[in-house]
């Protein structure tokens, strides 16, 4: 028996200890620490997706551009390189076909003989440019009985045929009232089938020889008719200022 005054400690059971250990639960175990380094690294990252796949295409080659192929015609009676430029649409007229050709044609080009061959393809395209560019004139003109003379008395003057303004003017007015469209059907050259035609009232074989390079081919073109007649006055007459009646 315990002495008196003493208490005596009640021995703990063994199942009071294990209940006691027990009681503190999940914080009595050792667990390993996660550092949030680790807790990060231990978290299962979604998969990367796939780096699209680069297809190459293969490199598509430019279409290459076929040459011209140059074009022929053979001239016929009565043809003049204005009226074939027109017909087959010659790019820049009749002075880039003269241009293509001129080694063929000679220096006057209102004379082609039949059975020449005259480029049309290549080589007349290839000389519109320099053609048309050689064609304008440097200086406006009104479209006019005064530009017309302006713009013929600046064409001669390049090409050294002799004339004056007033010349111009007082033949061009007797002859034709200054009417370009002007035709005479009544005298010799009409009844011979070679009517006198525009401001200077020209026949057209006068005109085909006479014509100068740099107009049109057309007799009733007011700037081309004026020069030609010009340029024929100049040499059976010296000018056309020599000029006061029918010539």
């Amino acid at each position: 028996m315990p002495g008196p005054g003493k208490h005596r400690r009640p021995k703990q059971r063994p199942i009071a200890r294990k209940l006691a250990f027990a009681g503190t639960g999940g914080a009595a175990l050792a667990l390993p620490l996660i550092s949030a380094t680790t807790a990060g690294a231990a978290v299962t990252q979604p998969a990367a997706a796939p780096a699209a796949k680069t297809v190459t295409l293969p490199a598509v080659k430019p279409a290459v551009e076929k040459a011209a192929v140059p074009l022929t015609y053979s001239v016929t009676v009565g043809d003049t390189l204005s009226k074939i430029a027109v017909e087959h649409a010659v790019n820049g007229g009749w002075q880039a076909l003269y241009e293509a050709n001129r080694s063929a044609i000679g220096a006057n080009p209102s004379v082609i003989r039949p059975g020449l061959k005259l480029s049309l393809g290549a080589a007349a395209k290839a000389a519109a440019a320099k053609a048309t560019t050689a064609a304008k004139p440097t200086t406006s003109y009104a479209n006019n009985l005064d530009g017309w003379i302006r713009q013929s008395l600046d064409i001669m003057a390049k090409h050294g045929i002799p004339g004056s303004y007033n010349g111009i003017l007082r033949n061009v007015m007797r002859e034709s009232s200054g009417n370009p469209l002007a035709i005479n059907n009544w005298d010799s050259n009409a009844a011979a089938g070679i009517p006198s035609k525009g401001l200077l009232q020209v026949i057209d074989p006068t005109f085909r020889a006479y014509h100068v390079p740099g107009t049109a081919l057309d007799s009733y073109d007011p700037v081309a008719n004026i020069t030609a007649a010009c340029n024929y006055a100049a040499a059976r007459y010296g000018s056309i200022d020599n000029v006061n009646g029918a010539y």
